[in-house]
């Protein structure tokens, strides 16, 4: 039975790499067309939530979104959620139709024919570079300035497996105090348990996301950065406690 589970699981992680980037091939002239221009982004975004629905949708997922509160359309936001998995992406832009844009790591430009695309449409970040950190912060402003919003996965990284929540950096939250616009967590639940990065790992089923009531910066200063930076971790953490209680 477990070599069964074992050739599943290789399997299952080709197909997720062939839908990944079978799309891209098939839409790639017009994807090459949509980020000429930084100001064309948004039509580029529009067809990242189509890639994305395919990869969820083949993965065979079931999504169920719940939202305390839906971003208006043409406001600037800052998105942030847990981070646990690949599928990660995918969800988020599932769950958000305002047009963002990903601060990442720059490691994931080494994956073919996504990275190209990557390293072109986010804002990548070596996280053991302050300059790297610095720069960062000036691009997402920049973005911001544009009309557009930013997703920031805060806790810095893929926690261990055993960690349902690390701890949250600051950077997300100084960015949005230092524009005043409103912090709008995440929650993911199961996608540690559907597509996690542990190789031999992941299985079709259900996959839950939750978007919460936004978080106000109005009025806030820098020195508040802490104060919100745990009230959006509590937030996260207790709706993945209520989530873990209803499997």
């Amino acid at each position: 039975m477990k070599i069964v589970k074992y050739i599943f699981w290789i399997f299952y992680r080709i197909w997720f790499y062939i839908l990944v980037a079978l799309p891209i091939l098939i839409l790639f002239p017009i994807l090459l067309f949509s980020i000429l221009k930084e100001s064309w982004y948004p039509f580029f975004f529009k067809i990242a939530r189509v890639w994305a629905k395919v990869i969820l949708f083949g993965m065979g997922f079931r999504l169920q979104i719940k939202r305390d509160q839906t971003p208006k359309k043409g406001k600037s936001y800052m998105f942030i959620a847990n981070h646990t998995s690949m599928a990660d992406i995918m969800l988020m832009l599932v769950s958000i139709k305002n047009p963002f844009v990903f601060v990442g790591k720059k490691e994931l430009v080494k994956i073919p024919l996504f990275g190209f695309f990557y390293k072109r449409t986010c804002i990548l970040v070596d996280r053991n570079s302050p300059k790297s950190r610095q720069a960062v912060f000036l691009r997402a402003q920049r973005r911001l300035q544009s009309g557009l919003s930013i997703c920031i996965f805060p806790e810095g990284g893929v926690p261990e497996e055993d960690i349902d929540l690390d701890t949250f950096k600051d950077g997300a939250f100084r960015l949005a105090i230092n524009h005043q616009i409103p912090i709008v967590p995440l929650t993911f639940a199961d996608n540690k348990k559907r597509f996690s990065y542990k190789f031999f790992s992941g299985s079709p089923g259900r996959m839950r996301a939750k978007v919460h009531k936004f978080l106000s910066t109005e009025n806030l200063t820098i020195d508040d950065t802490k104060l919100l930076n745990e009230k959006a971790r509590n937030i996260i953490l207790k709706q993945l406690q209520v989530f873990n209680n209803n499997k």
